[in-house]
């Protein structure tokens, strides 16, 4: 049986209890290549269930809901599944089970973890702001995971006195922050006025790219092992003087 979900933690807690019994169950919330005759449902949040499955899990792992989370956060094709197997670990253990590498499970969902909070450090220093004739910062950018809000903290600390926006344009949403309060929300496609000063800014970046860069002891791939290409088409010290 697959048990398609639309995505959200409620409706995969709710396949999560469905799946549970069946030994060749699939949950996915992307779209598949159906075979003949293979059954699907489509699985719609239950709020009862889902509070039954928290329940359940928390009393066996207090951080098993943040493991999820991140789980599902994360941009590889086989996320669902790994993050059902490793619950479905937890659950016949009974206790924590993220230090037990040996399992084929856990280490797949630990390795996927892993790549999500990497690339949140990442854009910690890879995310670049370009200032609006309002005063306020856009930074868009296209992660391989779902972590714009996750960014939010670490630049609301740095620029406590900026609203900004952090637009993962390639999922069409948003991480805000007015001044006080923050929250996401879908955003097909921004339009913005820079503000006079911004290609100064820019400037300023590919000044400094060019005066830390040694034409004669450069290091391509260990570069691109750094800031991996992909990365590049939202950074102005890159994208004006290398090809995409």
């Amino acid at each position: 049986m697959i048990y398609f979900y639309d995505g959200s933690m409620p409706a995969f807690l709710t396949a999560f209890l469905l799946a549970y019994a069946d030994e060749e169950a699939t949950v996915t919330s992307r779209s598949l290549q159906l075979t003949l005759g293979a059954e699907t449902v489509f699985v719609q949040a239950d709020g009862a269930r889902a509070k039954r499955a928290e329940k359940r899990l928390l009393g066996m792992d207090r951080d098993c809901l943040h493991d999820l989370s991140t789980l599902l956060r994360s941009g590889d094709d086989d996320r669902d599944m790994v993050a059902f197997r490793y619950l479905k670990f937890l659950t016949q253990q009974g206790r924590p089970v993220r230090d037990m590498l040996a399992e084929d499970c856990v280490l797949a969902a630990v390795e996927c973890m892993r790549r999500v909070g990497y690339e949140v450090h990442r854009f910690h220093g890879f995310l670049r702001f370009l200032e609006c004739s309002s005063g306020a910062l856009y930074a868009p950018f296209s992660p391989d995971n779902d972590i714009c809000d996750l960014l939010v903290p670490h630049f609301r600390a740095r620029l406590p006195q900026f609203p900004f926006v952090i637009h993962d344009v390639g999922r069409k949403k948003a991480a805000v922050y007015d001044g006080e309060h923050t929250f996401v929300a879908p955003l097909e496609r921004a339009e913005i006025a820079l503000s006079a000063d911004e290609e100064g800014w820019q400037s300023l970046w590919r000044n400094y790219y060019a005066s830390v860069n040694i034409p004669s002891r450069e290091r391509l791939k260990q570069m691109r092992g750094y800031m991996p290409v992909r990365y590049w088409k939202f950074l102005p010290e890159k994208y004006r003087s290398e090809p995409l």
